[in-house]
């Protein structure tokens, strides 16, 4: 991501109250990025590595401890698709992903108990 770009979306994402601010690239990288500050401490970095797609790392104290997937045909976003996949991504698995437009529904019986998993081992 270019530089101006990542500043306009920084900007917009503090607009809706992320804690966003520019990824300075790396040694070698001439990308900038993205990282927003999670509230347990976790942070994400979002496009700093010059692919195409739109991902994150999930990082804590330096170590990787999850990431977002590259979010299918997001090398086509504009700034608005990037604010929102950005705001609304879940960071709270190992491997995080979008969030989908539209709740799915409950499951319709509840998981099988120790017991229960157990019971259907033995053949009686």
């Amino acid at each position: 991501m270019e530089e101006e770009r990542a500043r306009r979306v920084v900007e917009t994402l503090r607009g809706r109250n992320v804690f966003a601010h520019v990824k300075l690239p790396q040694a070698g990288i001439t990308q900038y990025g993205i990282r927003v500050v999670l509230p347990d401490g976790r942070e994400a970095i979002w496009d700093n590595d010059g692919t195409a797609g739109l991902e994150a790392q999930i990082m804590r104290n330096g170590i990787l401890v999850g990431y977002v997937d590259s979010i299918p045909e997001s090398e086509n976003f504009g700034d608005g698709q990037i604010v929102e996949a950005i705001a609304t991504a879940d960071y709270d698995r190992p491997v995080g992903r979008s969030r989908p437009a539209t709740p799915r529904a409950a499951a319709s019986r509840p998981p099988a108990t120790l017991a229960q998993r157990l019971k259907s081992t033995f053949r009686g």
